[in-house]
């Protein structure tokens, strides 16, 4: 391992064009929280189903983008071996594009702008599905990317900016919905407000679009695609002359010792990386932040302050986010990720109890802020950084695409059931909105578990020494 500093002013700029990506990806993921009364009421209720049948497809219509996640996440290891990390990063800002003016105006190929009516949600939906895929592919290339092109003593940091990128673009876009909610009564959300909603991720997802013509791929990739001298360029300007040798040496010869085949280091470590990534989703996050507003209506709060409440949660996220960023190479992954753990545990069952119990909604609502700490310190930003660093090179990019996959899979289960659970009038009867959470507490606990036994610690090695675990 080189003592040579990097280049930071290099270094940096490329990074950050790379964590717009992630911001993307959590703009995406969460400006559907601000519409989902109103695509319910322009889009499910015209429809007159019953009760079970009514959440089901509200359920559905709020997570069809987890279904273009997942084509994504399939997608993103052919695209990114076969055009380049860039070029597949190139490819979602487009999809990006595509899916905000699309998902605001799905009346776009078939009717006059502007009246549209329920029958228009399958082209909703299939716009949403176009972002998905855009999500899909950034949420595997961007920490990908950092992770090739981070120094190993940095590695954690960086790629942990891409989790910051993520939860930034949340916070924001709870802002951007808060504003637009305030612009109308409930009945101008529910027939114009929930477009300008979606419209206002055209104009990040362009500045990505262009952002990313100024920057080359990965050495690791362009070493993939035998350019041998481009690859060596990049090096030298983030690493210096006297280490690009080395470190050029060391990534051919890991990607001349072994098989590309998915399964060539076995299946343990494909396993892990899957498991790993569903965990991550199955504790329950994407619930809360995709439903947060309706989650505060339930407590009591009517629409501006469930939107204002939610804002909260995001404030919390990109705090705790912030000091994931400073820690993670200090204390390493796996003491973030066991602490974390426990801590969305017991703010999964305080959750449950809370509305069990018809507490305080102050009091659900701290519970609900511990959980999102929780989440934000450990298993929201560290899974990705271990995700991006676990799978030797000549796999990252197979192994990654499954492991993200897997991830949007359980993604959408957990979001297409959450309202399942939340409002089927038995459980409701039983447990007052409060079953879905000790669910995810008993998830939580799962998790600490599979870490304890399975993660090994990754702090500190480059991606060709840790290599060396699996062989």
């Amino acid at each position: 391992m080189s003592n040579s500093k990097p280049n930071t002013s290099f270094l940096i700029p490329i990074t950050l064009t790379v964590t717009l990506g992630g911001f993307l990806f959590g703009y995406d993921t969460a400006v559907i929280s601000g519409t989902v009364s109103s695509l319910k009421a322009f889009f499910v209720t015209p429809y007159g189903m019953g009760e079970t049948a009514e959440n089901a497809f509200l359920g559905f219509v709020v997570s069809s983008a987890l279904t273009g996640c997942v084509l994504g996440g399939i997608l993103g290891g052919w695209v990114s071996k076969r055009f380049g990390r860039r070029e597949g990063l190139i490819l979602a800002a487009l999809l990006f594009l595509i899916s905000a003016l699309g998902s605001a105006m799905p009346e776009i190929p078939t009717k006059v702008i502007g009246t549209a009516d329920h029958q228009q949600v399958y082209w909703f939906i299939m716009y949403r599905v176009l972002g998905g895929i855009g999500i899909g592919l950034a949420s595997m290339l961007s920490p990908m990317y950092i992770a090739e092109i981070a120094p190993a003593d940095r590695r954690g940091q960086l790629v942990s900016l891409n989790q910051f990128a993520i939860v930034s673009g949340i916070l924001i876009v709870y802002f951007v919905n808060y504003y637009i909610a305030g612009r109308g009564d409930e009945q101008w959300l529910n027939s114009v407000g929930w477009r300008w909603m979606f419209a206002s991720e055209a104009i990040p997802s362009l500045i990505f679009l262009i952002a990313l013509f100024f920057i080359p791929d990965t050495p690791r990739s362009l070493l993939l695609k035998g350019q041998q001298k481009k690859a060596a360029e990049v090096l030298n300007k983030i690493n210096g002359v006297e280490a690009t040798s080395r470190i050029l040496g060391e990534i051919k010869g890991s990607l001349q010792d072994t098989s590309t085949k998915l399964f060539s280091f076995g299946f343990m470590i494909i396993a892990i990386g899957v498991l790993l990534a569903v965990l991550q989703q199955c504790v329950g996050i994407n619930a809360v932040l995709y439903y947060a507003p309706e989650i505060f209506k339930t407590m009591g709060g009517g629409t501006d302050a469930a939107m204002l409440q939610t804002v909260i949660v995001g404030g919390v996220n990109l705090l705790f986010t912030i000091i994931a960023i400073y820690s993670v190479d200090r204390f390493g992954r796996k003491s973030l990720m066991l602490i974390g753990g426990v801590g969305m545990a017991m703010a999964m069952f305080g959750l449950g109890m809370s509305f069990y119990g018809e507490w305080h909604w102050l009091l659900t609502l701290l519970f609900m802020l511990f959980y999102v700490a929780c989440f934000a310190m450990s298993w929201g930003p560290v899974t990705w950084v271990l995700l991006s660093e676990l799978f030797p090179n000549n796999i990252r990019s197979a192994a990654l695409a499954v492991a993200v996959a897997a991830m949007w899979i359980a993604n959408q289960i957990v979001s297409w059931t959450f309202p399942i659970m939340d409002e089927n009038s038995w459980l409701v009867e039983q447990f007052n909105h409060g079953f879905a959470y000790w669910v995810y507490g008993s998830v939580s606990v799962l998790s600490v578990f599979f870490v304890w036994r399975f993660i090994p610690e990754t702090k500190g090695r480059t991606l060709e020494e840790l290599e060396e675990l699996w062989k």
